[in-house]
């Protein structure tokens, strides 16, 4: 079985936020696993600076921070395909 792409969605709860969620898990399919991290929690806010986020939605892909958060650069980025 191939390996899953991990995929974190960091967010506040925000509309926007969802939007950035509900395309994120629409996109990835099957490659990927989606775990949504929210900024409410002060593990989460540590995790989220160790990646350098300064404002959500962010979208990290297997470890790194995506530039964006619009389709054309999250798939760059390698959403929705496999490892």
């Amino acid at each position: 079985m191939a390996t899953k792409r991990r995929i974190g969605v960091f967010s506040a709860g925000c509309a926007l936020c969802h939007e950035v969620i509900d395309l994120v898990r629409r996109e990835a399919g099957s490659t990927s696993e989606v775990i949504v991290r929210d900024m409410l929690d002060a593990r989460v806010l540590a995790r989220a600076a160790k990646f350098g986020i300064r404002s959500v939605p962010a979208v990290v892909i297997d470890g790194k921070l995506a530039p964006g958060t619009d389709i054309q650069t999250l798939k760059d980025a390698g959403l929705g395909r496999a490892l």
